[in-house]
């Protein structure tokens, strides 16, 4: 849509001084153009527990270079640490992160019997409601997007509006640890299962500069299928032969499951509708479920960005001409 008052005001006189030689009295100096406008860039914030907390990092850098953040799309711990920056909450999650240990994340797990998690995930939810209580998605200045998965039917759900706890409570729900969220008849869990890396949320809102924050593209390397000997049928002797490793619990076991789940998928859906830019910060080291580093985890989230700056600067340019 033209703006027609603004045309209107450009077709007048450009200076207050006026050069009577000039025709129609309009001045003789020269028009300088304004400064090309900075394209803001849409963020596509990944799911990966304990190293999600790389993303305060992200945040922290692109706030320091002056890159505007446009829009943001988040999955799991995306979604918190990306909803939390656009409440204005960032430096809350980040004393709250860096001053976990692990007993205190112990302190803040409900333990449930006979539901369909092994936390209720209701502490941490309390948590949450002493900064972001009674704020609607709604309320932000910019679009936010929590993604979930719906249980019964498998389809990808978009929040984008409503309760701004709930949306994140939905999209972290990793099933089988967090007790799924019902709302508006839906049964919600972590949005990780569908869309890792929410790329396409970004493009949907047609968001012009798309950078992705991809924390598994170090975890396992190039995809690979193994061809693989059984093994002597003798268990003891086996047990001999084999490297000693350190044995999982069930919690460990399904989120190591979850985590490979989640790496294959984000490898198909990045291919098929790539980020104009990927951040991938080093945390293969940092395990799901240790949230009590989150200070390496935000360290290495503010190197990789700082390190990518000039790429970013360089195609907000490109994207201004």
């Amino acid at each position: 849509m033209l703006n027609w008052g603004l045309n209107r005001q450009n077709a007048g006189p450009t200076s207050v001084g006026s050069d009577p030689a000039a025709p129609n009295g309009m001045s003789s100096l020269p028009i300088v153009p304004a400064p090309p406008k900075k394209v803001k860039i849409a963020l596509a914030l990944g799911g990966g527990a304990a190293r999600g907390w790389a993303h305060i990092g992200v945040l922290r850098a692109l706030d320091e270079a002056g890159i505007e953040v446009g829009m943001i799309a988040g999955t799991s711990i995306g979604a918190l640490v990306g909803g939390c920056y656009l409440a204005g909450k960032l430096d809350e999650l980040e004393n709250f992160a860096r001053s976990l240990t692990m007993r205190r994340i112990a302190s803040l797990l409900d333990l449930t019997i006979g539901g369909s998690g092994l936390f209720g995930g209701m502490r941490l939810t309390k948590r949450m409601q002493e900064h972001l209580e009674g704020l609607s998605i709604e309320d932000l200045d910019r679009p936010f997007v929590a993604v979930a998965s719906e249980l019964n039917t498998g389809h990808e759900v978009w929040i984008a509006n409503g309760s701004l706890i709930t949306a994140l409570r939905a999209s972290y729900a990793l099933p089988g640890i967090f007790e799924p969220v019902r709302t508006n008849s839906r049964t919600l869990i972590d949005g990780a299962l569908v869309n890792p890396v929410p790329v396409s949320v970004c493009r949907t809102y047609e968001q012009p500069l798309v950078v992705a924050v991809n924390l598994h593209y170090d975890l396992y390397g190039r995809s690979a299928v193994v061809k693989h000997n059984a093994g002597p049928p003798n268990v003891e002797q086996q047990r001999r032969d084999e490297a000693p490793y350190t044995k999982l619990g069930m919690t460990g076991v399904m989120v190591q499951a979850f985590n490979i789940i989640q790496d294959r998928i984000s490898r198909a859906r990045l291919a098929g509708d790539p980020p104009d830019l990927a951040l991938h910060p080093r945390l293969s080291d940092i395990g799901l479920s240790e949230f009590h580093r989150a200070g390496e985890a935000i360290d290495r989230g503010y190197e990789e960005t700082t390190a990518r700056l000039p790429e970013i600067r360089r195609m907000q340019e490109a994207y201004a001409r």
